[in-house]
């Protein structure tokens, strides 16, 4: 459980911090904060006001959960399987939130099949307005467990080291009642939300290379230069759990960096997948690449790249500092302190 929020200061300066203790993320004030006025469960129900938990609470109790698992096993026998226990918590809200999601698309269907009716009886217009109010309140559901997936993700990184892995518009015409309108405008917001969730707009920058790559600072700092110049930049991996890939999407899962990752992994099977791939990244249009030594097939994304002018960061296994073994509590200290001292701290558990 999360440790309470202290209620006096002893000087002027815990002023912020005290602050910063009782006040939810902007990401939990949104999924939490606002909620609609009224909600429903199931069809056929009477909409109701049901209360949604405090932010600063469900934040919280979100970030205590995972933390007591490496508090717990810290300096015991089980320290090491902390990692895989927390990683199972994150995935738990991941899992519910796609079930949420898929549950949100199925009423979307239902709802613009009835929306698209021209039919402005009464009882059609109760049918679409229970329709949308349920889709809505699926889709806030959705957004809170998400945000706390995404919080528990952020803190199984800080304290494991590694991050964690798994329209058109409306045109109101006579013959449209005013349900309508606000249906089709409610799916028209949801599929664009939804298609930058997805589909991220921003220039791509390509990273990838082997998975026994050990030199993380010499890629970060790249990375960092890349972003200075393309700050709304899109990663492209190729989806390894090791090595480069795995570095690049640490990097980026940073709460400073913000980076949105593509996961590009092989589909299908043969010796030739591999280069297919390479030649479905250089269809994305990338405007810049890191590319690490490793197997031919890191030679042969080289070529496509050099070949198709686009800007390339080259770096040979022999460019590497000496690989020095660091625990993965360590290293997660050392790659987060900052974050630590902008609110993980408060979070402990007992």
């Amino acid at each position: 459980m999360a440790s309470a929020p202290r209620s006096s200061i002893d000087r002027f300066a815990d002023l912020p911090t005290l602050y910063a203790q009782m006040t939810a993320t902007p990401e939990f004030q949104a999924a939490f904060g606002d909620p609609l006025g009224l909600s429903i469960f199931s069809p056929g129900e009477e909409p109701a006001e049901f209360e949604m938990p405090e932010p600063i609470a469900a934040q919280a109790e979100c970030g205590g959960i995972v933390a007591a698992i490496f508090d717990l096993f810290c300096d015991t026998r089980l320290e090491t399987l902390a990692p895989e226990i927390a990683w199972g918590i994150v995935n738990s809200f991941h899992f519910v939130a796609g079930k949420l999601e898929r549950q949100e698309d199925r009423l979307a269907e239902e709802m613009g099949d009835l929306a698209r009716q021209p039919d402005v009886s009464e009882v059609y217009t109760t049918s679409l307005e229970e329709k949308q109010l349920l889709c809505q309140s699926v889709a806030e559901q959705r957004h809170a467990i998400e945000c706390m997936r995404d919080y528990a993700a952020e803190m199984y990184r800080a304290l494991s080291g590694w991050p964690w892995s798994p329209a058109r518009g409306t045109r109101a015409s006579t013959a449209s009642s005013a349900s309508q309108i606000a249906a089709l405008d409610f799916l028209r917001a949801r599929t664009l939300a939804t298609r930058e969730k997805h589909m991220p707009q921003g220039p791509i920058v390509v990273v990838t290379g082997p998975a026994d790559w050990h030199d993380w600072k010499l890629i970060w700092d790249r990375l960092d230069l890349i972003k200075a110049r393309i700050p709304h930049m899109t990663l492209i991996t190729t989806g390894q759990r090791r090595g480069v890939d795995q570095i690049a999407a640490a990097w980026a899962a940073r709460t400073e960096i913000g980076v949105p990752v593509v996961v590009y992994g092989l589909y299908g099977s043969g010796r030739k997948t591999a280069f297919k791939r390479n030649r479905k990244i250089l269809e994305l249009n990338p405007v810049e690449a890191l590319l690490c030594e490793g197997s031919g097939v890191q030679a042969n994304l080289y070529q496509l790249l050099r070949e198709a002018a686009v800007p390339i960061h080259a770096f040979h296994r022999a460019d590497q500092a000496v690989d020095t073994p660091v625990l993965a509590r360590e290293r997660g200290q050392a790659s987060n302190r900052g974050e630590a001292a902008h609110g993980y701290s408060r979070l402990s558990a007992h």
